[in-house]
Parts: C-alpha cells; sequence; structure tokens
C-alpha cells in the first residue's frame, strides 16, 4: 500500500476505535468518506468501482458506530445514510455462491477499517490476500455479505437520527411532573435529577422547555421550571442532544437576557456547582417544611431575590453560552 493509504488506514482505526488522533478531524474525515463513497455506484462498470463497493461498504460500516455514538453531526448522518442507500440499491440480495460459513466474520472497528483500506487498490487487495483463503477472498465482495453490512449500518444510523434529530416525545412525564390542578410539580422535578443513576438529566431539561415555551407556567413556577431546565441541561453528559438542545434554546432565548438590577447577589450565586446543593436548594424555596435544609444564606433567601428578573437573565445566559447559543446550527 502507498504510505497515503496507510496513513488514512491509521485515522481511520482511530476513529473507529474511538481514539481518533489529535491531527484528525473526525467530523472532516467521516464526512469526506461518506461523499467519496456516494460516488461508487456511477463507478462500477470498472474493475476499480467495484473494488470501490466492497471498500467503501466496509469502511462506512465500521465507521458508522463513531458516527451514531460519537459525533451527532446531522450533515454526516445525511451523507451516511446517502451513501449506504445508494450502494445498497447496486447488490443483489440473492447473488450469493459463497460456501456455508465462508462470509468474514466480524468486521466492526478496526477489522472493518483494515479490510476497507486494503481492498480499495490492488496492491493493498494484494497484500491482504496473503493472509486469507481465496474463497474469504471473494467472499468479501459478495454482494449479499456487503447488503447485510449496508442495511445493519443505515438501521443504526436511522435509529440513532431519530433519537438525535426527531422530535422527542416526553409527554409520558407529565403525569410525573405535572399536578391535578394543572401545576408544575418543581419538587419532582429536582427529585429527579436527584436519581443520577436513570439518566433523567436531559428528560428533565426538555420537559421543562417544552413547559416553559407552551406558556402553561404560573408566575411563582417560573423560577423552579427555569432552574430545572438549567440543571438539566447543565449535567447531561456530553451536552443535550441536538433534538433536546433546540427546545432549551428557544424557551432560554425567550427570556430577557439584558435585565439587570441593584442587588449585589442573587442566591443561585451562593448554591455553587454542587448538585445536591442545588436541589436542597430549590426544593426548600418550593416545599420549606418537608426540605429544610438551606444552602442559600437567610440574607439571599427572600423570594424576591429568586424571581429577580436579572438573575434569570444570567441564567438563560450561561446555559445558552453552554448549548452553543440560538444561533446554534445542528447541521454540522
Amino acid at each position: 500500500m502507498s504510505e497515503e493509504h496507510r496513513q488514512w488506514l491509521r485515522d481511520l482505526s482511530g476513529i473507529a476505535s474511538g481514539y481518533p488522533s489529535l491531527s484528525v478531524d473526525p467530523l472532516s474525515e467521516l464526512g469526506a468518506l461518506a461523499e467519496e463513497a456516494a460516488g461508487t455506484p456511477a463507478r462500477l462498470g470498472t474493475p476499480q468501482g467495484l473494488r470501490e463497493r466492497t471498500a467503501y461498504t466496509l469502511l462506512l460500516y465500521a465507521t458508522s458506530d463513531y458516527v451514531t455514538g460519537c459525533l451527532g453531526a446531522l450533515s454526516v448522518f445525511r451523507s451516511y445514510i446517502r451513501a449506504l442507500d445508494g450502494i445498497r440499491a447496486t447488490l443483489d440480495p440473492t447473488a450469493c455462491a459463497c460456501p456455508d460459513g465462508a462470509h468474514p466474520g466480524s468486521v466492526d472497528g478496526e477489522a472493518g477499517t483494515e479490510a476497507g483500506v486494503h481492498l480499495m487498490t490492488e496492491t493493498g487487495r494484494a497484500a491482504f490476500a496473503r493472509h486469507l483463503t481465496p474463497q474469504t477472498l471473494a467472499a468479501y465482495d459478495c454482494e449479499v455479505f456487503l447488503g447485510a453490512l449496508a442495511d445493519r449500518a443505515v438501521g443504526a444510523l436511522r435509529e440513532a437520527f431519530d433519537q438525535t434529530f426527531g422530535d422527542v416525545d416526553v409527554s409520558c412525564l407529565d403525569a410525573k411532573f405535572g399536578r391535578g390542578d394543572g401545576r408544575v410539580d418543581i419538587v419532582a422535578l429536582q427529585k429527579a435529577l436527584g436519581r443520577e443513576w436513570e439518566d433523567n438529566a436531559a428528560p428533565v431539561a426538555l420537559w421543562s422547555a417544552r413547559r416553559w415555551l407552551a406558556g402553561d407556567v404560573r408566575e411563582k413556577e417560573r423560577t423552579g421550571l427555569l432552574l430545572s431546565l438549567w440543571m438539566g441541561s447543565d449535567r447531561t453528559d456530553g451536552g443535550l442532544p441536538p433534538a433536546y438542545a433546540r427546545y432549551a434554546r428557544a424557551a432560554l432565548a425567550s427570556i430577557g437576557t439584558d435585565a439587570t438590577c441593584e442587588h449585589p447577589r442573587h442566591p443561585w450565586t451562593a448554591v455553587g456547582g454542587n448538585w445536591i446543593a442545588q436541589e436542597r436548594a430549590v426544593m426548600h424555596l418550593y416545599m420549606p417544611g418537608g426540605h429544610p435544609q438551606n444552602p442559600v444564606p437567610d440574607e439571599l433567601s427572600d423570594r424576591a431575590l429568586w424571581d429577580c428578573p436579572a438573575q434569570h437573565a444570567e441564567l438563560a445566559r450561561t446555559a445558552l453560552a453552554r448549548l452553543g447559543g440560538p444561533g446554534n446550527s445542528e447541521d454540522t
């Protein structure tokens, strides 16, 4: 193989293993891979075109886990699905003459990138063939084998796409966080955030954002709902998924971020970054009798300070900065 292809193999193997090189941008690398693969069907009339179909199917399959699990980029999702759909349309689902058990075993991750890069060229294929029987080498080109890989990758990509970018339904949480009289149960939201092992942070943020945008919020609930949104977005490992962040940004952008006041300090500044302290402060605010522990000093516990528009503005500003701001595009 040429040095260029060896470097390409190193780069793609690092991505497929979940540890891309610091010199590699996975977004641009995988985006370029998918765009190149999309041109494969137009080149199938040549031996090189057939080699590319095998190679690109393996490479897209081997790196698709990184796209679904780590990248979260709308443009790459679309490019991968488009490229795999295009390749899949050229494969005959009945064209298999392989003996039983001849199809390659695991081609996930680095095994797939190793095979894909080698099978891209004649010289790479010759080097790869030294370790295989002729039947096994031929099986890599089998249209049924390649079709199964493409189907598996597209299925996982579409499922992850819907979860990441689709409109997530959290109406099932209405009964948990809404009371029978139409009020928001702020304490229930905080308790859900406290159950870290349930991964409630993102659903709490999304439910709070949607409730805020619906306008179904009593005046006294606004601070608690905003804090629940702020805390949920802050605690989501890796940041809110785009489908969630879209609603969170919209809710936060509806809050005036230019508000000022004469207060030297606000309650949230006294709470700090301790999650338990945050939950105790909010629960004490809304149910002091049931939650007497209050990490906020008495001089900052006045309700007017909690509800101060300047504090709300600061919460909105910091959350929007964390989410990338209202202008952040999912199409990256």
